[in-house]
């Protein structure tokens, strides 16, 4: 009938049809079992680990000074504690990383926006940033310590070689896969230059950028960790990586096997207490995940 209404109706508070995808958000989580569903894996995973290597232990499939039990390495770790030398070796190496990480982020970011954006600068530059992505950065370790010596200029150096390309890179990258609408969109409502850059691009390209710069904290702290190892002086300090040399220099495994396990739960902590956050809240902003 003339009129009558064809639209879905809704009973009470509930929509219908496309309505309720559209408004539908749903709860979120609860923390607590957020947490529990997160740390719970890692937890079982590393008690298999340690359950494996004690029983590789008891079973002598090696001797104790290429394979120490698990309390050997504990008894490493306390006695750093009990020195008070522990959060020193730890704090050091992540002081660096994340300032050297931070220097990436400053040049890294105006440099792949002025690639993605400048023709000429991205057929000068471009394929010398995708090359500096495939070369180790422990090939940096040589020539820096013969340019600036052994002190943390050398290591930020290292560091800086090593991230600033994949951040650029990976700035590059979501810029190109920046839908051309939006920029016209942005365009035609005065976003142009700066404001362009700010309001549209960045945003826009957030993904990629944001996976630029996992990948360049990852070539931070590898290429710090390099440059700890290899170049190692008393005015440096001692970080993991000098830690992990002196183990080697003094055969002790269990240090060897505590400076790792240190440096992979930097790592970790990093990416689930930095990056994790908000790579999610970009997520649910896009519609993503809840």
């Amino acid at each position: 009938m003339a009129g009558t209404d064809l639209r879905p109706r809704a009973a009470g508070n509930e929509l219908a049809g496309l309505d309720a995808l559209e408004t539908h958000h749903g709860a979120r989580t609860p923390l607590r079992r957020v947490l529990w569903g997160k740390a719970l894996p890692p937890a079982l995973a590393v008690a298999l680990v340690l359950t494996v290597w004690q029983a590789l232990v008891w079973a002598r499939v090696t001797d104790d000074y290429v394979l120490p039990p698990p309390a050997a390495v504990w008894d490493s770790l306390a006695d750093l504690w009990f020195k008070g030398t522990l959060f020193d070796i730890v704090w050091t190496s992540v002081w660096r990383g994340l300032s050297g990480f931070l220097l990436a982020l400053a040049i890294g970011t105006p440099l792949g926006l002025l690639v993605a954006r400048v023709r000429p600068v991205r057929a000068a530059v471009g394929p010398i940033l995708s090359g500096l992505q495939s070369l180790p950065s422990v090939a940096w370790v040589p020539p820096a310590v013969l340019w600036l010596g052994l002190d943390n200029s050398m290591m930020y150096a290292v560091i800086l070689l090593g991230a600033t390309p994949s951040i650029a890179g990976g700035l590059v990258s979501g810029i190109d896969q920046v839908p051309p609408l939006l920029l016209r969109a942005g365009r035609s409502l005065g976003a142009t230059g700066l404001r362009g850059a700010r309001h549209v691009v960045m945003p826009a390209a957030f993904p990629g950028y944001l996976a630029g710069l996992k990948q360049g904290w990852a070539f931070s702290w590898r290429s710090l960790m390099a440059a700890e190892i290899i170049a190692s002086s008393p005015d440096l300090g001692l970080g993991l990586g000098q830690l992990l040399e002196s183990g080697r220099e003094t055969s002790d495994m269990a240090r060897i096997f505590l400076a790792i396990g240190l440096i992979l739960l930097v790592g970790i902590a990093v990416e689930l207490l930095v990056f994790a956050p908000v790579e999610r809240r970009m997520l649910r902003g896009r519609g993503l995940r809840v």
